[in-house]
C-alpha cells in the first residue's frame, strides 16, 4: 500500500511543473525525482527535515555520476533485465489492487505509460548498481581489517543483535485422498466440455473458480512471460493454440483448466480456472492422529524429536531445520516468525519442544506441526566470536563506501556539475560545486 501510495504521490507531483534541479555529466535531477525519493523515505517513518532531504538530493547525485560514468564505460543494461523487473513490479501491483484496468484507474495512466516511467527509474537503479559493481566487486576485507574496525567503533555504533533461534520441525500434511482428486479433475473436465460446448469460459470462471482474484475477471490473469508461472501451469499454458483449453493441471494451488486469449511474441494472455484441494474433516481428523501419535512416542522416549523427523515427517529437508526464507539461514529473531511458529516456540526451552499446532496458509496446504527449540542466542552487542560474519560484511560495506567517496571525489573533478542555487546551500560529503 505505501508503495501504491508513493508512486501516486509521484505521478500526481511529476504532472504539475516540473524542472531541473542539478546536472551531472548527461544526467539531469528533476524536482520530481528528489519529490519521490523523499517521499519514500517519510513512508518508511523517516522525519520531515532539510538535513534529510539533503541527504536525499546527495545520494541522487551519486547516483546520477556513477550513471554518467557507466555510459561512458560503456557498462550496459539489457532490455530483457529491465523488463524483467517491470513485470514483476506490475504483477505486484496486479496482485495489490485486482487487475491491469484497475491500476491504469488508480494512477489515471495507460499501464504503456506506467511501464514506461518504471524503465525509466528501473534502468537508472540497475545501471548504478552495475558501475558500483564494477568498482567494489573485487574488494575484500581480511579477519585483521575487520578486528580493527571493531576495535575502532564507538559502543553506539555496534550493532545490537536481536534474540535468535534455531527451530526444527515435523510435519504432516493434511491430504486429500485420490478419490477427491479425482472429483476434483472430473469437475473440471465437465467444466472444459461445457465452454467446448458453447459456454463462456469468463462466465464459468467468475461462477466455480477458486482464485478469487482473477475469478473477478473472468478468469484472466494477463499476458505473461516464461518464468512468471509456476512450472507446470507455464509448460501447459504455452503449449496451447488460441482458444485451446488445456487439458487439467495440477499444482501447488491445486488443480486448474487453462484457456489461451492471446500470443503475442513470447507472451501470452491466459485465463484459468483454479478448484483448491481443499481437505475434509476426515483428512483433517486422520493427520491429527498421526501428529498426536508422533508427539507422544517423543515425549514417552520411546522416539527422539530427530529419529521422528527421518521416520514420520513429510518433510525432512534440511534434517527437519527450518529455513529462514528472509536471510537463508536457520537463524531466526521473532520478528521473521509467524504468528504460530513465534507462538509456539516463546515459552520453550532450549531442546524443549512444542505440542502439535494446525498451521493454515492462503493456498489451503495445511499441516501439522510439531516444532524443537534447538539454540537460543540472547541479544546482545555484537562480538568477534559469536558475529564474525556480521561484522565482516559491515567492514565490507564501509569498506565500499568509503573507496565509493573517494572515487566520486576523483571523478567529480572531471565531470560537468551544475546544481541550482536552492539545493548547492547543501552540507554535502562531497564538493559538489567545484
Amino acid at each position: 500500500i505505501v508503495i501504491l501510495l508513493m508512486m501516486q504521490s509521484y505521478y500526481t507531483y511529476s504532472q504539475s511543473i516540473d524542472r531541473i534541479e542539478a546536472v551531472v555529466g548527461n544526467e539531469i535531477i528533476l524536482r520530481s525525482d528528489i519529490e519521490m525519493q523523499y517521499l519514500q523515505y517519510l513512508s518508511q517513518g523517516g522525519i520531515n527535515s532539510d538535513d534529510i532531504r539533503c541527504q536525499v538530493i546527495e545520494d541522487l547525485l551519486f547516483q546520477k555520476i556513477l550513471i554518467n560514468q557507466s555510459k561512458l564505460d560503456s557498462i550496459d543494461v539489457s532490455n530483457e533485465e529491465i523488463d524483467e523487473q517491470v513485470s514483476s513490479r506490475i504483477n505486484y501491483f496486479e496482485q495489490q489492487l485486482g487487475s491491469i484496468r484497475k491500476i491504469e484507474d488508480y494512477f489515471e495512466k495507460s499501464i504503456s505509460d506506467i511501464r514506461s516511467d518504471l524503465e525509466i527509474v528501473i534502468r537508472d537503479q540497475l545501471q548504478a548498481q552495475r558501475m558500483q559493481s564494477s568498482l567494489t566487486g573485487a574488494l575484500q576485507v581480511t579477519p585483521a581489517e575487520v578486528k580493527e574496525k571493531y576495535s575502532t567503533l564507538n559502543s553506539d555504533d555496534i550493532p545490537m543483535i536481536p534474540t535468535q533461534y534455531e527451530i526444527s520441525q515435523i510435519v504432516v500434511d493434511i491430504k486429500i485422498t485420490e478419490d477427491q482428486k479425482d472429483g476434483i479433475k472430473e469437475k473440471l473436465n465437465k467444466l472444459r466440455e461445457r465452454v467446448y460446448n458453447g459456454e463462456d469460459f469468463k462466465v464459468l470462471a467468475a461462477l466455480y473458480s477458486d482464485d478469487i482474484g482473477s475469478a473477478n475477471n473472468g478468469g484472466e490473469l494477463g499476458f505473461v512471460k516464461r518464468g512468471d508461472l509456476l512450472p507446470e501451469f507455464e509448460r501447459s499454458a504455452f503449449s496451447l493454440k488460441e482458444d485451446e483449453i488445456s487439458e487439467v493441471v495440477e499444482s501447488d494451488y491445486g488443480f486448474h483448466i487453462i484457456q489461451l486469449v492471446e500470443r503475442k511474441g513470447e507472451e501470452i494472455k491466459v485465463r484459468h480456472i483454479l478448484i483448491k484441494s481443499k481437505p475434509n474433516s476426515a483428512n483433517l481428523q486422520y493427520a491429527k492422529l498421526k501428529i498426536d501419535s508422533i508427539y507422544n512416542k517423543i515425549n514417552s522416549g520411546d522416539k527422539t524429536f530427530e529419529e521422528a523427523v527421518k521416520l514420520y515427517s513429510d518433510n525432512k529437508d534440511n534434517s527437519g531445520i527450518l529455513l529462514n526464507q528472509i536471510n537463508m539461514t536457520s537463524v531466526y529473531t521473532l520478528e521473521d516468525m509467524s504468528v504460530n511458529l513465534k507462538s509456539s516456540i516463546e515459552t520453550l526451552n532450549v531442546g524443549q519442544i512444542s505440542s502439535p499446532v494446525l498451521i493454515k496458509n492462503q493456498e489451503n496446504d495445511n499441516s501439522y506441526k510439531i516444532f524443537k527449540l534447538n539454540k537460543k542466542m540472547v541479544s546482545h552487542k555484537a562480538n568477534l566470536k559469536d558475529d564474525f560474519t556480521l561484522l565482516q560484511e559491515l567492514t565490507m560495506n564501509i569498506k565500499k563506501e568509503e573507496y565509493i567517496v573517494e572515487w566520486v571525489n576523483k571523478i567529480s573533478s572531471k565531470t560537468f556539475i551544475k546544481l541550482n542555487k536552492n539545493i548547492s546551500d547543501c552540507n554535502f560529503r562531497i564538493n559538489w560545486n567545484k
